[in-house]
């Protein structure tokens, strides 16, 4: 059995997607799609930078999405592939849950990219620019992790963001509690703790605002059964109802990404192999958490055809 999987925030680059669209037609027509949904050269900006504007989160979030259903794109159309007969399940990490799902069909491209700017404009205006942060706790699991958020909260808000793999855990909250953080984590085990370079503290409950602005901008477009069920971040567990998929998205803005859990539920149920889409920084996550498990990073045309080969 076979996942496909995208990438979430920190796998954009200038550049990314210039070959690709240079190689083949239909990745052109998805960043085209995409340029035209959102009212910008977004294309421009992921092939030419600035690379301070392309981190922004109003303009990464949908250009990580459209580099990755344009790899998808390519791999369908110019491979001959069908995601419906190759993928059992797919799964994104943060913002690349919405890429699993307009994979999957449940919602359409322009959506896609429609919603994610959207997201980032309001997770970047929940919270004041200074008063958050964020911190990945290397050599640390779940469980110590939690421990040291508890302990560096002090009534302030400090909690477990992502689950990434069995030794990297990223906490979120006010900027004072993160920083309070690092050298309890030192103390209490951890390999290294680092601050991220955020703009926001992501999925914790400062991000209630943005949570309530996805529940409208949810409420406002059609979400389709997806042809594969999608892993969901905040349960670890595979949805297709298109209700119960509205509702996990919101909850997902304020919600852990619990990826760790979403790989070992989908190496449980029977997915010897991840393929992913647009990046390489999820392939190393779930060779840490599934040591057996086959993993391919889809990114170049090279990558593309390698693949197709062996579908």
């Amino acid at each position: 059995m076979r996942a496909f999987i995208f990438p979430g925030q920190g796998s954009q680059a200038v550049g990314m997607g210039s070959a690709l669209a240079a190689a083949s037609p239909h990745a052109r027509e998805v960043f085209q799609e995409v340029d035209e949904a959102l009212g910008q050269k977004l294309s421009k900006l992921m092939a030419e930078g600035p690379e301070d504007q392309l981190t922004l989160t109003a303009n990464a979030q949908p250009a990580i999405m459209a580099n990755a259903i344009a790899v998808l794109r390519v791999l369908e159309k110019d491979g001959g592939i069908r995601l419906s007969e190759k993928a059992d399940f797919v799964a994104g990490h943060s913002l690349g849950e919405y890429s699993a799902l307009c994979a999957a069909g449940a919602f359409d491209l322009a959506t896609t990219a429609q919603l994610l700017r959207a997201r980032g404009n309001a997770m970047q205006a929940a919270v004041p620019v200074g008063l958050g942060a964020m911190a990945a706790l290397l050599g640390v699991d779940l469980d110590k992790a939690q421990s040291i958020a508890d302990a560096a909260a002090q009534g302030e808000i400090c909690t477990v963001a992502n689950d990434n793999d069995p030794g990297q855990v990223v906490i979120s909250g006010h900027r004072d509690a993160i920083e309070r953080a690092l050298p309890l984590a030192k103390e209490m085990g951890a390999k290294r703790a680092l601050l991220l370079p955020v703009s926001a503290p992501f999925h914790c409950p400062l991000m209630q605002p943005a949570a309530d602005a996805m529940e409208a901008a949810l409420a406002a477009v059609a979400i389709q059964s997806p042809l594969v069920p999608v892993y969901a971040n905040v349960t670890a567990a595979p949805v297709s109802d298109p209700a119960t998929i509205r509702t996990l998205l919101v909850e997902q803005v304020t919600g852990m990404v619990r990826w760790r859990e979403s790989v070992l539920a989908m190496q449980e149920a029977g997915v010897t192999e991840f393929v992913e889409f647009g990046g390489k920084v999820l392939a190393g996550m779930v060779k840490r958490i599934a040591p057996e498990a086959t993993t391919t990073s889809l990114a170049t045309m090279a990558d593309v055809e390698a693949l197709a080969k062996t579908l």
